[in-house]
């Protein structure tokens, strides 16, 4: 089998500014759920029959009690924020595993549920649909794999090496080095992409760089390193069946008819009823 993992407040992010983008009706205040389980629904018509999806219930986490400017809710469109809760129940009536982060992160969840699925000997191939560059410290050869939705590029462990420069379990020494804007902590001054790829190769994880590498600034380059490191005892899960789509609730339909979309009642029967004839 394999095993979807989805990053759904970086779905939601997608469909929210896509729909304004294209001009839709204010309307529609919750356009943006429906547009995300539509994504889902494809997926699972193309053939996925273990999905999860993670979204930050709330958007801080521990990592903001470690560095005061780790990213908030602050600046994030209310009309976007008002739609991770209604995201969140209509995905669990769609019969979708679904984990709504609030000590940790999305990306924890996630994280988290990779490693469970990755030790599963049935399991073939574990995707995290996601294009943030965090996941990429999850990637396994080609067994654990990132998938960016919107270019439909497959990220294995080769991948990463090419983009970064580094393998995937030195993603988090890089993101401490090089920061992260969409985070909130900036990395070490004077060090970019090419010289932290550089240093990393040479000497290995931070903890393992000389002193005067770093000099005074290796303590926050190790707070850093955390701020990026992803959780992985999250508990997600107990087993990997759990993932398995068997369709939706009863209540479902009262929840298509409040998100205005009546198309998603019938399109997530017939891949209900698709399961049902090929099991």
């Amino acid at each position: 089998m394999i095993v979807h993992l989805i990053d759904g407040t970086y779905e939601l992010f997608r469909h929210f500014y896509g729909l304004r983008r294209s001009g839709a009706s204010p309307d529609q205040p919750l356009g943006a759920v429906a547009r995300v389980l539509h994504t889902v629904l494809e997926m699972i018509e193309s053939g996925a029959t273990h999905v999860g999806v993670a979204t930050d219930h709330v958007i801080e986490s521990f990592r903001n009690t470690l560095w005061p400017g780790y990213k908030t809710s602050e600046g994030v469109d209310p009309a976007l924020l008002a739609q991770f809760h209604p995201l969140e129940q209509a995905l669990e009536a769609m019969g979708v595993m679904v984990w709504p982060m609030v000590e940790l992160e999305a990306d924890d969840a996630l994280a988290s549920a990779a490693a469970l699925a990755a030790r599963d000997a049935g399991v073939e191939k574990v995707c995290i649909w996601t294009p943030d560059k965090d996941l990429a410290q999850c990637v396994v050869d080609d067994r654990v794999v990132q998938v960016d939705r919107r270019t439909r590029k497959i990220r294995n462990a080769d991948a990463v090496k090419d983009k970064f420069g580094v393998v995937p379990a030195l993603i988090p020494d890089y993101l401490a080095l090089v920061g992260d804007s969409a985070d909130g902590y900036p990395g070490m001054p004077g060090i970019g992409a090419v010289t932290a790829a550089r240093l990393l190769n040479r000497y290995g994880p931070l903890e393992r760089f000389p002193d005067d590498v770093l000099s005074d600034q290796r303590e926050l380059a190790i707070l850093f390193k955390q701020l990026a490191t992803l959780r992985t005892d999250a508990p997600v899960l107990n087993e990997v069946d759990q993932l398995r789509w068997r369709g939706p609730r009863e209540d479902f339909a009262r929840l298509a008819e409040q998100l205005g979309d009546a198309r998603l009642v019938a399109r997530c029967l017939r891949a209900r009823d698709g399961l049902a004839v090929t099991s």
